[in-house]
């Protein structure tokens, strides 16, 4: 495909989208229908339509529309690059532009800059002040790096990196946590290296690296990731600790690949349907369903999908997992709280909302890390119950 076509090909994708259709199943029914493009090309559409959903604000001021097409033209403004060099009517390019294309357009201002919502600009302001909050909004326009997680349970980061270079698997130390790498060339070959297949190695952003180990772990402590999803925090657990973990899940489904990524990693985990039954854990860490806001640039829809509404009934899940995950805490225990959100209504508001419900909880340590080259948004509150766990105050959810 030419470049041209790859643009065409993007906004024909973008137009799907906001039609409705997530981007993901857009892309591969694409790439079902276009047996003439190659790895590259499919890579190229890919880049090009999840750009456009990271900027699609400042992209639209600048093409003067929200249709794909409108979205590709204000990328290549963005970029100083010509769009007539592009937009040539030539066979699978995109049409010659209109009169009218070439008078739209504008330099975006406000939220448009940002790319983010107008409620959402008020939002981040809200939980960071003016310069931090623009610092983080602009960090979510950018492509997300890769970063994997040496599994000490197998190797070590260095040994790591020497195993994945051996397969022309370029990468580089991570400061944000001590067992994190991130690729640097041959990104799109871990996932069938000798490495990964060994489980020496485990996708996981740094941030979330550094969550784990940021948590208060005793030798010898019965742990439960109350929501574990994928199981990402709970191998990282189990690699730390070096004996097994609990994990539950509200949505069994979500933990079906568990068993088989644990075995690959050497780690033991226990999958609880009702932890209940197994309680009291020592630290019972909560990865709270959010906004994933710290995550957008990995998933740039939920950026606009987002609605004031939606974020209260996120505190609302976030409140009742606090609550029963507090009641599985042993006396004395942990209590960690997290969220790959930016946003006070999720992290701060939701631990003083906690706390008012259920006394005898002080704050341990209180944790963020800011979205960038180092890693994603988090947030991480740590807990410890001063006599005993409070009980339960919303009935039977299931988290």
């Amino acid at each position: 495909m030419t470049p041209a076509a790859r643009v065409q090909a993007a906004a024909e994708l973008l137009d799907a989208i906001r039609a409705g259709q997530r981007a993901e199943a857009a892309l591969t029914a694409w790439g079902r229908r276009a047996r003439y493009a190659g790895s590259g090309d499919r890579a190229a559409v890919r880049d090009l339509v999840y750009d456009a959903l990271r900027r699609r604000r400042s992209y639209a001021a600048r093409g003067g529309g929200e249709s794909g097409r409108a979205l590709m033209l204000g990328r290549l403004r963005a970029r100083g690059e010509a769009p007539e060099a592009v937009f040539t009517g030539a066979r699978h390019a995109p049409a010659a532009l209109t009169e009218a294309e070439r008078a739209a357009g504008r330099a975006p201002a406000g939220a448009e800059a940002l790319d983010l919502p107008d409620w959402l600009a008020a939002a981040f302001r809200e939980s960071f002040g003016p310069e931090e909050a623009e610092a983080a909004a602009l960090a979510l326009r950018d492509r997300a790096p890769v970063h994997l997680r040496a599994n000490l349970l197998r190797t070590d980061r260095a040994g790591a990196a020497e195993a994945l270079a051996a397969e022309g698997i370029a990468t580089r130390p991570v400061a944000t946590a001590a067992t994190a790498l991130e690729v640097t060339e041959g990104a799109r070959r871990v996932a069938r290296s000798r490495a990964f297949a060994e489980g020496l190695v485990e996708l996981q952003d740094a941030a979330s690296q550094a969550v784990v180990a940021a948590l208060p772990l005793a030798p010898g402590a019965r742990v439960l990731d109350f929501c574990a999803g994928g199981g990402g925090k709970t191998l990282a657990l189990a690699a730390r600790l070096g004996r097994p973990v609990a994990a539950h899940d509200a949505l069994p489904r979500r933990l079906a690949d568990l068993p088989a990524r644990a075995a690959r990693a050497g780690a033991e985990v226990e999958i609880l349907p009702e932890p209940e039954a197994a309680a009291p854990f020592d630290l019972v860490l909560c990865d709270a369903p959010c906004s994933g806001s710290g995550s957008w640039r990995r998933d740039p829809e939920a950026k606009w999908r987002l609605s004031p509404a939606r974020l209260d009934e996120l505190a609302a899940t976030q409140d009742a997992i606090l609550d029963r995950a507090a009641a599985l805490v042993a006396p004395g225990g942990h209590l960690a709280y997290a969220t790959c959100s930016l946003l006070g209504p999720e992290n701060d508001a939701r631990i003083a909302a906690f706390r008012a419900r259920g006394p005898g909880w002080r704050v341990v340590e209180t944790r963020r890390w800011r979205p960038g080259p180092e890693g994603d948004g988090f947030y991480l509150c740590v807990l410890k119950g001063a006599l005993r766990a409070i009980k339960a105050t919303q009935g039977c959810f299931s988290a």
